[in-house]
């Protein structure tokens, strides 16, 4: 019996230093930002698994919504002008886009520990360029700082 509790705590006081050592990014929605107009900040993030990720629309008229995903990974989206907070839980790269602003390049990308799905973002990322009016290698210069 004696036993079993140690192991129950042992495996509660893991959890928790874990929870501990995740850390919490902020990424803001802007209309003007360091990279230009219609821009997430930071537009790439390099994250840790566990981690969470607040999106913050700052300015107004912005939304969030996933386009690429690690395998297992759940879609996000959350509507303009809303706050949308996630847990990045699987390994890989997440590509996202404000669909108001597409057209001018409004994306961003997150790197979760090892790139393993990033031959899907970068194939993806030839697809929406096509439909960016402006900026059109702004998402390749974000997937070019993934490692």
């Amino acid at each position: 019996m004696k036993r079993n509790l140690k192991l129950i705590a042992t495996v509660i006081l893991l959890n928790g230093a874990l929870a501990a050592n995740a850390a919490t990014h902020e990424i803001k929605m802007l209309n003007n930002g360091k990279e230009g107009i219609m821009v997430f900040e930071p537009a790439y993030l390099k994250a840790a698994k566990g981690d969470t990720i607040k999106f913050v629309p700052t300015d107004p008229a912005h939304d969030v919504s996933s386009v690429v995903i690690p395998k297992s990974a759940k879609a996000f989206s959350a509507p303009s002008n809303k706050p949308l907070t996630i847990k990045v839980s699987e390994e890989g790269v997440y590509v996202y886009e404000c669909k108001a602003h597409l057209p001018m390049a409004m994306v961003g990308v997150i790197q979760v520990g090892n790139p393993t799905n990033l031959k899907e973002a970068q194939d993806r990322a030839k697809e929406l360029a096509k439909t960016f009016a402006m900026n059109k290698d702004r998402l390749d210069k974000y997937l070019m700082q993934v490692k």
